[in-house]
């Protein structure tokens, strides 16, 4: 009889996520009932708030507790359904974890239709997903861009800042990223078509940063934090607006509550800037909305994407801390099972 493989939290960690933190266990799959259906999972989405998750601290979110699985969205297709809103073979995704088979009810919230019209299994976790939705909204809701202005995006070879950048070239505005690396600049400015990548591995970020935006900084979508908005602080322009998706920087610090956030260094600023960190389900009710636009500008080409394939659930934290240090290029997925 198939089993559901689960992912859990098996210790907290200080500092880098060790192997000792997560734990791999077999259980049942439980039998339906009614109104409900069972998930096989095809695709799962590996993020850095996860990281956050972990820690013993209340946010946004309650905290992970011992034994729970590891939080995370994932998609794949429905292999039995109690109830009449969903057949065998439909695509879904849900918000429910790191695991193999997915029993949800059918009315739960974390469980949500895919209409493969607007992308691929995988795409509904990244570009057309809860990835490109949160670039999405933070960009338009949070930065309230305007034609002519400059967008500066951190972690720009990433799963959000790549569309962030790309979303903001459609409304209009100079996009400069920031990434790590030549080969991820090179991707961010020919591919992408970002005005301008900076290597902030290559040392010389905050000079290069200040000639890439010679009229200033009208938007800074943060995901980085630490050295890089340091450097990007000096040249916001009044009025500007900072949307913080997150900050990945301090994520394995050992005390995240000494940590010096993007809060603080913006707020060392006179004026402080426009700022709040904000969760993409805040604009849950136009979810379809968002990811129909997303998906329209991915098939007349304007919006391009990538994706960091790992294979096998067993081998999910591996790639976990490899994305906590830059180690993906594009969205970062583990290939669960097949899709047929």
């Amino acid at each position: 009889m198939t089993k559901n493989t689960q992912v859990f939290l098996a210790q907290r960690p200080i500092g880098e996520p060790t192997d000792e933190c997560f734990g791999l266990r077999e259980v049942d799959i439980p039998e339906l009932g009614d109104n409900q259906v069972l998930i096989r999972v095809c695709w799962l989405s590996l993020d850095p708030y996860m990281r956050g998750r972990m820690h013993d601290v209340k946010s946004y979110a309650d905290p992970l507790q011992i034994g729970d699985v590891i939080v995370g969205e994932s998609t794949g297709v429905v292999l039995k359904s109690t109830s009449p809103d969903f057949v065998e073979g439909d695509a879904v995704a849900a918000h429910m974890g790191w695991q193999s088979h997915i029993v949800a009810n059918a009315d739960d919230p974390r469980l949500m239709r895919v209409d493969l019209n607007n992308g691929s299994l995988s795409a509904h976790l990244g570009v057309v997903g809860m990835t490109g939705r949160t670039a999405y909204f933070g960009l338009t809701e949070v930065g309230k861009p305007q034609p002519g202005e400059t967008l500066v995006v951190a972690a720009a070879s990433g799963a959000v800042g790549s569309a962030v950048g790309q979303i903001a070239k459609i409304k209009g505005l100079r996009a400069v990223g920031i990434a790590g690396g030549p080969e991820k600049c090179r991707y961010v400015k020919e591919e992408l078509k970002f005005d301008a990548c900076i290597d902030y591995k290559a040392g010389n970020l905050a000079a290069e940063l200040a000639a890439a935006c010679p009229d200033g900084i009208d938007i800074y979508f943060e995901n980085v934090g630490g050295d890089v908005t340091k450097a990007v602080v000096p040249l916001l322009n009044p009025g500007a607006r900072v949307p913080i998706c997150g900050y990945i920087s301090n994520y394995n610090d050992e005390d995240l509550a000494n940590s010096e956030t993007p809060f603080h260094i913006l707020k060392t600023l006179d004026p402080v800037p426009e700022h709040r960190f904000f969760v993409v389900t805040e604009w849950q009710d136009r979810w379809v909305e968002a990811t129909r636009q997303l998906g329209s500008w991915v098939q007349d080409g304007r919006l391009k994407y990538r994706e960091s394939v790992g294979i096998g659930l067993e081998n999910a934290p591996e790639y976990f801390r490899g994305m906590l240090k830059g180690k993906n290029f594009g969205k970062q997925l583990i290939k669960v099972a097949d899709e047929d």
